[in-house]
């Protein structure tokens, strides 16, 4: 069995026993799958590093079972074993381990067992893998799991059900760290896809399509090869597919990553995220909370802090009737308005168009003179002509912060039906020229259960990306125009007000033009004559038609 095999086979085992106790579909047994999901890459992660140490390593991998002989280890050997582990390992202690609490399922009172086992391991990996609020209160990587089953004579066999899974010896993560798996590309979309879908309480924030997440980091990044301590920033983070994305193009190790999003649920994926893409340091930087209301990431003296990339697919339509006029009173920031309040709000068809607010979020917080972003946007908005998306877009015009734009194929969201661009700035405003393509006819129709989607293929990415980068007009694909070029066509930055219109013209003899221009007469005639026969044969059905 393959990991990708033997790790499914896991995700699906800890579905059926959720669905088996009531919980499938239920707005909390994502926490449960997530958290199970994480105490067996915990485990297995503890245990191959463990073994790798220089002074405890050679007694653990000599064991027959390295956790049996972890549990002889004094209290003082385990924390000395601690300080050999590398940065970002969870540290587990004896009775943490799966092959621990396994064995001692028969104890009776279990299920209290298992949670305090869990809250003791969120305790002592506290400083690595907790995330912050806006308010300041530190969110834990494992809480009590059992308290989701309401009958408290089910909570023992619940938690043995979970643990047999997990414990399986055919399920093992080691082999995965030796050989430095891929687990984001091959894995996570498929851990998330149930929480990923409208209604039926699903996980229902936006997912941005791998291939979209790749342009974008792709294009910030261009042939920059010459990267050190960058500070990567999404200020509607989602899940994290366009960090994590942003993050593999600069390089782990070169990188820190910042984001907020007001989802709980977002932030869970993406801590989880982080950790299975060896980002734990930046596990500090997740905040949860409302970007625009009150941003989680500020300087000491209080202004916003400023990032080296940032990257976002915000909400494009959101109601916040309550908080606008907070919002538009903060006219430093946002500078080109927001949207005006509804007449009525309708929570299954909201009207202002919350993106508008992330776009000027976003250009406030790029570095001066370096930071770069990409957003995504609904592609009505790179023609609009009144508003503050106007205004929006005549400032990014004029001040030479665009320096590109990609219109997308539509269905290429999952989530939505609304076609999509995406837009490039950049605060050094280097740029002379604006680069704008329309990948619309680009991508391959597929079905997604009764949707009809379509979906990049990599080499149409590596078109994308290589006609961006060097610049080059195709036609009817991309153009490459100025500023002032943009100014005269209205601030317009869809590439096909700017195509050529071409028009073909054929020589032909005298003879096939006579030919031609006496085919179409006689079509013409027979049409006529036809019509004629109609007019005639109605008038007579007219005729006969008595009172």
């Amino acid at each position: 069995m393959t990991i990708e095999e033997s790790t499914k086979r896991l995700i699906d085992s800890l579905k059926t026993t959720c669905g088996s106790f009531g919980l499938g579909n239920d707005g909390n047994e994502y926490k449960i799958i997530i958290q199970m999901f994480l105490y067996k890459y915990f485990n297995d992660k503890f245990g191959y590093e463990a073994k790798r140490t220089k002074v405890y390593g050679p007694r653990l991998a000599g064991a027959d079972q390295w956790d049996a002989e972890y549990d002889t280890f004094s209290p003082d050997e385990v924390d000395d074993l601690f300080a050999f582990l590398p940065p970002g390992t969870p540290r587990l202690r004896p009775e943490h381990t799966i092959a621990h609490l396994f064995n001692a399922q028969q104890q009776g009172d279990f299920s209290a067992l298992f949670d305090s086992t869990m809250l003791d391991i969120a305790d002592t990996n506290a400083d690595l893998f907790s995330n912050a609020t806006v308010g300041g209160s530190r969110v834990s990587i494992f809480e009590k799991i059992t308290q989701y089953i309401p009958d408290d004579n089910q909570r023992d066999e619940f938690a043995i059900s979970l643990m047999r899974y997990v414990a399986d010896p055919n399920i093992n993560f080691e082999a995965m760290f030796a050989m430095k798996y891929d687990f984001f590309s091959t894995m996570f979309e498929y851990l998330i896809k149930d929480y990923n879908k409208d209604g039926g309480g699903k996980y229902a924030e936006y997912y941005t399509p791998r291939s979209i997440a790749l342009i974008m980091a792709r294009l910030l990044v261009g042939n920059d090869t010459d990267l050190r301590n960058i500070e990567c920033y999404d200020p509607s983070a989602g899940s994290g597919t366009l960090l994590m994305a942003l993050a593999h193009t600069v390089g782990e190790d070169r990188c820190t990553i910042y984001s907020q999003d007001i989802s709980q649920k977002s932030s869970k994926m993406l801590r989880l995220n982080l950790i299975l893409n060896n980002l734990v340091s930046s596990i500090q930087n997740i905040m949860q909370g409302d970007t625009l209301l009150n941003p989680g990431h500020k300087e000491g003296d209080g202004s916003l802090k400023k990032f080296d990339y940032i990257v976002s697919n915000p909400p494009f339509k959101l109601d916040f009737p309550d908080t606008r006029d907070t919002l538009a009173a903060d006219t430093l920031r946002f500078w080109a308005g927001v949207p005006n309040k509804p007449r009525q709000v309708n929570p299954n068809k909201p009207s202002m168009e919350i993106y508008t607010c992330f776009i000027q979020h976003l250009i406030n917080s790029l570095k001066d003179q370096k930071g770069k972003g990409a957003i995504v946007v609904p592609t009505g908005f790179i023609t609009a002509k009144s508003g503050n998306k106007k205004k929006i877009l005549q400032k990014i015009v004029d001040d030479k912060l665009v320096f590109g734009c990609v219109s997308m194929p539509s269905n290429v969201f999952a989530t939505t039906g609304t076609n999509v661009s995406v837009l490039f700035f950049d605060k050094s405003k280097k740029h002379d020229k604006v680069v704008l393509i329309d990948a619309s006819k680009l991508g391959e129709e597929y079905k997604d259960g009764n949707n009809q989607r379509t979906r990049l293929r990599d080499f149409e990415i590596d078109q994308i990306v290589d006609t961006f980068l060097s610049q080059k007009a195709v036609d009817d694909f991309s153009v490459v125009v100025s500023h002032a070029d943009i100014e005269a066509k209205g601030y317009s930055l869809s590439a096909g007000q700017y195509f050529d219109i071409k028009i073909e013209y054929v020589d032909i003899t005298p003879e096939q033009f006579e030919a031609q221009m006496a085919e179409h007469k006689a079509k013409l005639a027979e049409m006529f004559a036809e019509s004629h026969d109609l007019e005639q044969e109605i008038m007579e059905q007219l005729d006969k038609i008595k009172m």
